[in-house]
């Protein structure tokens, strides 16, 4: 990821995903370590916890303020 959050386009609360095939292989990385309760739902909500992705709906504030601040990646 580049130390850089990757940025969710989402027009709208319901386009934003539970998870992603990120979360997914993390998860999956994880309880073969032996971890457990480490779902995909659960890492993906941790990415967006510790700022790993940035899931502002595109009409938020929150949004316009990280467009001018960061260079986006899509995901």
């Amino acid at each position: 990821m580049d130390y850089t959050p990757v940025i969710g386009h989402w027009e709208s609360i319901e386009d934003v995903p539970a998870a992603t095939p990120l979360s997914d292989q993390i998860s999956k990385d994880l309880k073969k370590m032996g971890f457990k309760f480490v779902g995909s739902t659960i890492i993906y909500a941790f990415m967006q916890a510790t700022g790993m992705v940035n899931d502002h709906i595109s009409e938020c504030f929150v949004y316009k303020e990280m467009e001018e601040s960061l260079r986006f990646t899509k995901l």
